[in-house]
């Protein structure tokens, strides 16, 4: 079917559910690059007897699927790319739980013929026995195959920029080989990341680093440099994805502290492959 924006803005995702345990959690970690090096202090979140979930696994939880590929939307999904992520975390996740999702449209805006559209996906992640709201979730799809509806044009906010100076602390990470084989058990499963003729079929050359798997990184990172390892101290993290990261890449990163704000980067050799990072801590 064609592309109908106000059928798209009004789109009713079903209610989602999903348990977790301990052990999806710590192959959570795992898949993110935990341990980072031999450190010890990376245990919590890989050992059941003393476990911290870290926040970001929340981003993995209740999604609502390849929604996009649905009909009656008439989205080209192929031309879709993930150009942003955003959550906020409200609470610590407990080591197991059953969560639901709450999904919906938050905006739409076209950026011109023969230019995409942007539209961001809102999930807000609750206790399935509670209601206790643990993760909200803010999703950027650049729609590259949907455009020329008209309507209000997309908002320009402030890019979240480091402050001109030498960074407070560089850290580099080494990314397994086997990194997106593993980060894919935690739910993603395109096969972009995991068959090399797929991902030749998409202009690659091997498969690609899940997003959200670099998204995580960052966050463990953060967790453990600016927050003393407490998941209550992180209240949220943002970045964009400006670059293609392999397994076995290396990602240099790059944090600036400013009061309650952790400016971020990372690069892979002289290419910028993650940028307007930020996190909120406390």
């Amino acid at each position: 079917m064609a592309f109908d924006p106000d059928r798209l803005r009004a789109h009713a995702f079903p209610l989602t559910k999903s348990r977790y345990t301990a052990r999806d959690a710590i192959l959570y970690a795992l898949g993110v690059g935990l341990p980072f090096g031999a450190a010890t202090e990376d245990l919590s979140y890989l050992l059941e007897d003393r476990l911290t979930v870290l926040p970001t696994f929340a981003v993995t939880l209740a999604t609502p699927g390849m929604w996009v590929k649905a009909p009656e939307l008439g989205i080209d999904w192929v031309k879709l790319l993930h150009s942003s992520q955003a959550a906020e975390f409200h609470k610590p996740l407990p080591p197991a739980a059953e969560v639901v999702s709450h999904t919906r449209i938050k905006s739409l805006h076209d950026r011109g013929a023969g230019k995409g559209s942007i539209c961001v996906v809102e999930r807000r992640i609750v206790d399935a026995e509670n209601d206790t709201l643990y993760c909200t979730v803010n999703q950027t799809l650049m729609l590259r195959g949907n455009d020329g509806f008209g309507g209000e044009p997309a908002p320009r906010p402030t890019p979240d920029l480091p402050p001109d100076r030498a960074a407070d602390h560089r850290e580099s990470v080494q990314i397994s080989p086997r990194a997106a084989l593993v980060y894919r058990l935690s739910g993603d499963v395109n096969p972009l990341h995991a068959d090399p003729e797929v991902a030749r079929k998409a202009g690659f050359d091997r498969p690609i680093l899940h997003g959200l798997a670099s998204y995580g990184t960052m966050g463990a990172l953060v967790l453990r440099r600016f927050c003393d390892g407490n998941p209550a101290r992180l209240a949220s993290l943002s970045l964009r994805f400006a670059g293609v990261v392999y397994p076995g890449d290396r990602l240099d990163c790059e944090f600036w502290r400013v009061g309650d704000r952790v400016f971020f980067t990372a690069r892979v050799q002289d290419r910028v492959v993650l940028d307007q990072g930020l996190a909120t801590i406390s």
